[in-house]
Protein backbone atom coordinates (compact mmCIF):
# COMPACT_ATOMS: atom_id res chain seq x y z
CA UNK A 1 0.00 0.00 0.00
CA UNK A 2 1.57 3.26 -0.85
CA UNK A 3 2.06 5.92 1.72
CA UNK A 4 0.08 9.32 2.12
CA UNK A 5 1.72 12.20 0.90
CA UNK A 6 3.67 14.16 3.85
CA UNK A 7 3.34 18.12 3.57
CA UNK A 8 4.23 20.74 5.83
CA UNK A 9 2.06 24.02 5.90
CA UNK A 10 4.30 27.26 6.96
CA UNK A 11 1.78 30.61 6.99
CA UNK A 12 0.87 32.95 9.58
CA UNK A 13 -2.37 32.43 9.35
CA UNK A 14 -4.14 30.58 11.06
CA UNK A 15 -7.18 30.18 9.06
CA UNK A 16 -5.46 29.42 6.15
CA UNK A 17 -3.14 26.53 7.35
CA UNK A 18 -6.60 24.98 9.12
CA UNK A 19 -8.28 25.35 6.10
CA UNK A 20 -5.28 23.78 3.46
CA UNK A 21 -4.99 21.11 6.18
CA UNK A 22 -8.72 19.94 6.15
CA UNK A 23 -8.88 20.36 2.25
CA UNK A 24 -5.58 17.99 2.30
CA UNK A 25 -6.86 15.76 5.15
CA UNK A 26 -9.96 15.36 2.93
CA UNK A 27 -7.85 13.88 0.01
CA UNK A 28 -5.55 11.68 1.72
CA UNK A 29 -2.69 13.88 1.87
CA UNK A 30 -1.28 13.82 5.86
CA UNK A 31 0.05 17.41 7.45
CA UNK A 32 2.68 16.48 9.23
CA UNK A 33 3.95 20.06 10.73
CA UNK A 34 2.64 23.36 10.70
CA UNK A 35 4.68 26.68 10.85
CA UNK A 36 4.14 30.11 12.04
CA UNK A 37 7.06 31.60 9.97
CA UNK A 38 9.72 30.73 7.79
CA UNK A 39 12.37 29.74 10.90
CA UNK A 40 10.13 27.30 12.11
CA UNK A 41 9.06 25.93 9.17
CA UNK A 42 13.02 24.71 8.57
CA UNK A 43 13.14 23.36 11.68
CA UNK A 44 9.90 21.52 11.10
CA UNK A 45 11.09 20.73 7.55
CA UNK A 46 14.52 18.86 9.38
CA UNK A 47 13.09 17.48 12.33
CA UNK A 48 9.45 15.80 9.92
CA UNK A 49 11.05 15.20 6.47
CA UNK A 50 8.13 16.23 4.33
CA UNK A 51 7.58 15.31 0.84
CA UNK A 52 6.48 18.86 0.34
CA UNK A 53 5.96 22.02 1.48
CA UNK A 54 4.11 24.87 1.41
CA UNK A 55 5.54 28.08 2.62
CA UNK A 56 3.57 31.18 2.39
CA UNK A 57 5.87 33.88 0.64
CA UNK A 58 5.66 36.80 2.89
CA UNK A 59 5.76 35.82 7.16
CA UNK A 60 7.45 37.10 10.05
CA UNK A 61 11.19 36.72 10.89
CA UNK A 62 11.63 34.53 7.87
CA UNK A 63 9.87 34.65 4.68
CA UNK A 64 8.93 31.88 2.21
CA UNK A 65 12.10 32.73 -0.15
CA UNK A 66 14.98 32.14 2.52
CA UNK A 67 12.91 29.67 3.68
CA UNK A 68 12.76 27.68 0.82
CA UNK A 69 16.65 28.59 0.34
CA UNK A 70 17.25 26.80 3.55
CA UNK A 71 15.66 24.00 3.13
CA UNK A 72 16.33 22.97 -0.34
CA UNK A 73 20.27 23.90 0.66
CA UNK A 74 22.46 20.82 0.31
CA UNK A 75 20.10 18.07 1.28
CA UNK A 76 20.13 15.50 -1.32
CA UNK A 77 15.98 14.23 -0.36
CA UNK A 78 15.17 17.57 0.19
CA UNK A 79 11.36 17.82 -0.64
CA UNK A 80 9.88 19.55 -2.65
CA UNK A 81 8.12 23.52 -2.38
CA UNK A 82 5.46 25.03 -3.26
CA UNK A 83 5.07 28.92 -2.88
CA UNK A 84 2.01 30.57 -1.93
CA UNK A 85 1.77 34.31 -3.17
CA UNK A 86 -1.07 36.54 -3.95
CA UNK A 87 -0.18 38.70 -7.42
CA UNK A 88 1.65 41.74 -5.62
CA UNK A 89 4.61 39.78 -4.21
CA UNK A 90 5.67 38.54 -8.11
CA UNK A 91 9.51 39.51 -7.49
CA UNK A 92 9.77 37.26 -4.23
CA UNK A 93 8.27 34.53 -6.55
CA UNK A 94 10.40 34.45 -9.34
CA UNK A 95 13.54 34.48 -6.94
CA UNK A 96 12.28 31.58 -4.85
CA UNK A 97 11.25 30.13 -8.58
CA UNK A 98 15.37 30.05 -9.11
CA UNK A 99 16.40 29.17 -5.64
CA UNK A 100 14.78 25.77 -6.76
CA UNK A 101 10.61 26.04 -5.36
CA UNK A 102 9.03 24.00 -7.48
CA UNK A 103 6.17 26.13 -8.12
CA UNK A 104 4.01 28.28 -6.88
CA UNK A 105 0.29 28.74 -6.15
CA UNK A 106 -2.08 31.51 -6.06
CA UNK A 107 -3.80 31.88 -2.25
CA UNK A 108 -7.34 31.69 -4.34
CA UNK A 109 -6.39 28.80 -5.45
CA UNK A 110 -9.65 25.84 -5.28
CA UNK A 111 -9.61 22.70 -3.38
CA UNK A 112 -8.97 20.98 -6.54
CA UNK A 113 -6.18 22.82 -7.62
CA UNK A 114 -4.56 22.41 -4.23
CA UNK A 115 -3.92 18.57 -4.20
CA UNK A 116 -3.78 18.16 -8.09
CA UNK A 117 -0.64 20.85 -7.45
CA UNK A 118 0.76 18.53 -4.07
CA UNK A 119 0.79 15.48 -5.65
CA UNK A 120 1.85 16.95 -9.30
CA UNK A 121 5.22 17.91 -7.73
CA UNK A 122 5.89 15.34 -5.76
CA UNK A 123 6.01 13.17 -8.64
CA UNK A 124 9.06 15.10 -10.02
CA UNK A 125 6.82 16.96 -12.12
CA UNK A 126 7.17 20.90 -11.69
CA UNK A 127 3.94 23.39 -11.11
CA UNK A 128 3.22 25.69 -14.35
CA UNK A 129 0.80 27.98 -14.16
CA UNK A 130 1.97 29.25 -18.04
CA UNK A 131 0.53 32.82 -17.92
CA UNK A 132 1.44 33.38 -14.26
CA UNK A 133 4.64 31.87 -14.80
CA UNK A 134 5.61 33.50 -18.18
CA UNK A 135 4.39 37.36 -16.68
CA UNK A 136 6.54 36.61 -13.73
CA UNK A 137 9.70 35.50 -15.54
CA UNK A 138 9.35 38.60 -18.53
CA UNK A 139 8.91 41.19 -16.02
CA UNK A 140 11.50 40.48 -13.67
CA UNK A 141 14.38 39.29 -16.47
CA UNK A 142 13.60 42.28 -18.48
CA UNK A 143 13.76 44.92 -15.41
CA UNK A 144 16.94 42.97 -14.08
CA UNK A 145 14.93 41.59 -10.92
CA UNK A 146 16.63 40.94 -8.04
CA UNK A 147 16.90 37.12 -8.26
CA UNK A 148 19.03 34.18 -7.99
CA UNK A 149 20.39 33.55 -11.67
CA UNK A 150 20.10 30.13 -13.00
CA UNK A 151 23.12 30.98 -15.55
CA UNK A 152 23.53 28.42 -18.41
CA UNK A 153 25.31 27.63 -22.02
CA UNK A 154 22.71 26.56 -24.17
CA UNK A 155 25.45 25.35 -26.64
CA UNK A 156 25.11 21.70 -25.32
CA UNK A 157 21.60 21.40 -26.63
CA UNK A 158 20.43 19.93 -30.35
CA UNK A 159 18.61 21.88 -32.17
CA UNK A 160 15.65 19.93 -31.65
CA UNK A 161 16.45 20.38 -27.50
CA UNK A 162 16.74 24.16 -28.25
CA UNK A 163 13.20 23.96 -30.15
CA UNK A 164 11.75 22.21 -27.32
CA UNK A 165 12.72 24.54 -24.48
CA UNK A 166 11.46 27.53 -26.54
CA UNK A 167 8.31 26.14 -27.00
CA UNK A 168 8.20 25.02 -23.35
CA UNK A 169 9.18 28.25 -21.59
CA UNK A 170 5.91 29.75 -23.70
CA UNK A 171 3.77 27.34 -21.43
CA UNK A 172 3.21 24.34 -23.76
CA UNK A 173 2.56 21.26 -22.05
CA UNK A 174 4.08 17.36 -22.70
CA UNK A 175 0.97 16.79 -25.03
CA UNK A 176 0.83 20.42 -26.36
CA UNK A 177 4.72 20.15 -27.40
CA UNK A 178 4.10 16.39 -28.86
CA UNK A 179 1.03 17.84 -31.08
CA UNK A 180 2.99 21.26 -31.74
CA UNK A 181 5.83 19.10 -33.08
CA UNK A 182 4.63 15.66 -34.52
CA UNK A 183 6.04 13.96 -31.85
CA UNK A 184 5.17 10.83 -29.63
CA UNK A 185 4.90 12.39 -25.80
CA UNK A 186 7.30 10.05 -24.21
CA UNK A 187 9.67 11.42 -27.19
CA UNK A 188 9.22 14.99 -25.89
CA UNK A 189 9.46 13.45 -22.05
CA UNK A 190 12.67 12.04 -23.52
CA UNK A 191 14.22 15.35 -24.97
CA UNK A 192 12.78 17.40 -21.54
CA UNK A 193 14.65 14.98 -19.23
CA UNK A 194 17.95 15.32 -21.97
CA UNK A 195 17.70 19.16 -21.27
CA UNK A 196 17.36 19.50 -17.27
CA UNK A 197 20.24 17.05 -17.16
CA UNK A 198 22.37 18.84 -19.65
CA UNK A 199 21.65 22.20 -18.37
CA UNK A 200 21.86 20.60 -14.53
CA UNK A 201 18.49 22.43 -13.93
CA UNK A 202 15.97 20.52 -11.00
CA UNK A 203 12.56 20.60 -13.28
CA UNK A 204 10.43 22.70 -15.97
CA UNK A 205 10.06 25.82 -13.71
CA UNK A 206 14.06 26.11 -14.19
CA UNK A 207 14.03 25.59 -17.58
CA UNK A 208 11.68 28.10 -18.44
CA UNK A 209 13.74 30.69 -16.14
CA UNK A 210 17.00 29.42 -18.32
CA UNK A 211 15.17 30.40 -21.49
CA UNK A 212 13.90 33.70 -21.23
CA UNK A 213 17.53 34.55 -18.98
CA UNK A 214 19.23 33.62 -21.77
CA UNK A 215 17.52 35.54 -24.72
CA UNK A 216 16.12 31.77 -26.09
CA UNK A 217 12.77 33.54 -25.44
CA UNK A 218 11.90 37.07 -25.16
CA UNK A 219 9.35 39.17 -23.58
CA UNK A 220 8.17 39.62 -26.64
CA UNK A 221 7.12 36.36 -27.91
CA UNK A 222 3.50 35.17 -28.34
CA UNK A 223 2.53 31.47 -27.55
CA UNK A 224 2.03 29.92 -30.61
CA UNK A 225 5.02 30.61 -32.75
CA UNK A 226 5.63 28.34 -35.38
CA UNK A 227 7.94 25.41 -34.40
CA UNK A 228 11.30 25.13 -36.72
CA UNK A 229 12.43 22.24 -38.50
CA UNK A 230 14.43 19.23 -37.88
Amino acid sequence: MTEPLRVLLADDQTLVRTGFRLILGADGIDVVAEATNGAEAVEAARRTLPDVVLPDVRMPETDGLEATRRILAGAPDAPRVIILTTFDLDRYVYAALSAGASGFLLKDVTPEQLTAAVRTVRTGDALLAPAITRRLVQRFTRQGGDTTALHRDLASLTPRELEVLGLLARGLSNAELAARLHLAETTVKTHVARILAKLGLRDRVQAVIVAYETGLVSGGEREGAEPTAD
